[in-house]
């Protein structure tokens, strides 16, 4: 097992791809830990609210805020799994280099497995986006169709 210097600078230059990767995934993730912590607060608000006074608008905003958690998390699951998988693809480039085992196939495979982890992330980001956005719209509307209180005069 005699490393050359050139063979690490080789497998080191293949590796950086993935890392980029793994840099897009994590900026990801902060991104869907940011929206799942909003998501978090404003049910305990309503939470809070239904105790004191039940009321079919809060309650509908509640049970679209569980489907939008629902979807950040398998977004964030999916994520998560992703860079799982691009770490393993980074350690094996090096494994392989380093003890000539042929894991070509495997690194394939594995870098498959994290677009595929990828995409479905994207796609449950996705839902979550269009289902907040409908929300949103529908609460814009009801809005509208309420009478408008006058304002205090002082």
């Amino acid at each position: 097992m005699n490393i050359q210097i050139s063979d690490i600078g080789h497998v080191i230059q293949l590796a950086i791809a993935p890392v980029f990767l793994l840099t897009g995934v994590a900026t990801k993730l902060t991104v869907l830990t940011n929206r799942l912590a909003r998501i978090i607060d404003r049910t305990r608000v309503l939470e809070d609210r239904l105790r004191l006074r039940s009321s079919a608008e809060d309650t509908s905003e509640l049970e679209t805020l569980y489907v939008r958690a629902h979807l950040i998390n398998t977004a964030i699951t999916s994520s998560t799994a992703c860079g799982l998988m691009v770490c393993l693809v980074i350690a094996l480039l090096f494994l392989g280099d380093t003890t000539n085992i042929p894991l070509d196939q495997y690194i394939a495979g594995l870098f498959v497995c994290a677009m595929i982890g990828l995409i479905s992330s994207f796609v449950y980001f996705l839902r979550e986006i269009f289902i907040a956005s409908r929300f949103m719209r529908m609460q814009h509307m009801l809005s509208l169709q309420q009478p408008r209180q006058p304002a205090p005069t002082e």
